[in-house]
């Protein structure tokens, strides 16, 4: 099949216009308007919806989605192999994670792998959950290291229980409280953390029926939210890893009941991971285990 084409459908339906998408992919309203009657002959359906309101999937074309994405996905497999194989370009893994992630455990993860297999690039990006599972889904990134989230089908591979703690101002009466209830959050001022958290946090208050009041126009990185909590401005939930060498001045207990978000790594497939992405879980595996057992 025509790869070209698909992926020109998908761009289409993603910006939900023929103008716009043309314009991205380098080519004429008119030609990609002749590419998608050409593809919906081709495959003998209706693909796209056409309207003044702009351009959509339609049922047909909802249903052959995922199809169409892993198509595309093993076309770019196949055009990395080849380039590998021609001597064009160096094997590279690619590597989606958390900021504190990324801070804590791939430092010494990365350098192993590459004493390891020094021919093997490693090309990171960081991302919320939602981007990380994301670029996962699309292919464009191979293995992603993040916590773990159902909705989502790949193949896991756990690395760490990560406990989450309550962030507390300096101030907060605890005295003699070791734990923190979930319960103590209800009507609390809350401020959310950004880049992977909100989905791990909102489960915890969910099992407990609990409703803080959010702010959710303060979802910002981790030392912003210990600032604000430090400052009085209210309450938060971070991890254990996150609080990793920090000296932030604020009380930091574990939740009652106890929860942590579940880290690990996650790929489409490890049948069709390449080796060098399987080696790399396997240096995350130990090394992650020898940096939490010292």
């Amino acid at each position: 099949m025509d790869t070209r084409k698909w992926e020109a459908m998908l761009t289409a339906a993603e910006l939900g216009s023929f103008t716009r998408a043309a314009a991205k992919l380098g080519i004429t309203q008119s030609g990609l308007t002749h590419m998608m009657n050409a593809l919906e002959k081709e495959a003998g359906l209706p693909l796209l919806a056409r309207d003044r309101s702009g351009v959509r999937l339609t049922a047909a074309g909802e249903r052959v989605l995922p199809a169409v994405q892993e198509l595309l996905r093993a076309g770019r497999r196949l055009e990395s192999q080849l380039a590998i194989q021609a001597g064009r370009q160096n094997e590279s893994v690619r590597v989606a994670a958390y900021s504190s992630i990324c801070m804590h455990w791939l430092p010494t993860i990365v350098q192993q792998f590459r004493w390891a297999r020094p021919g093997v690039s490693v090309d990171i990006r960081m991302g919320s959950v939602e981007e990380i599972y994301r670029w996962l889904q699309e292919g464009t990134v191979d293995v992603s290291f993040a916590s773990r989230q159902e909705r989502w089908r790949v193949d896991w591979t756990p690395l760490w229980d990560d406990p989450l703690l309550a962030i507390l101002p300096p101030d907060y009466p605890a005295e003699g409280l070791e734990r923190f209830p979930v319960r103590g959050f209800e009507g609390k001022e809350f401020l959310m953390p950004s880049l992977g958290f909100d989905l791990d946090i909102l489960g915890v208050f969910e099992a407990q029926g609990v409703r803080p009041d959010i702010r959710s126009n303060t979802a910002v990185e981790d030392a912003a939210i210990l600032s604000m909590v430090e400052h009085g401005l209210g309450v938060s939930i971070l991890s254990q890893l996150v609080l990793q060498g920090r000296r932030d001045n604020v009380l930091a207990l574990p939740l009652e009941p106890g929860a942590c978000r579940h880290i690990g790594a996650g790929v489409r497939s490890l049948a069709e991971a390449s080796p060098a992405v399987r080696e790399l879980i396997g240096h995350a595996r130990r090394i992650v285990r020898a940096l939490h057992t010292e």
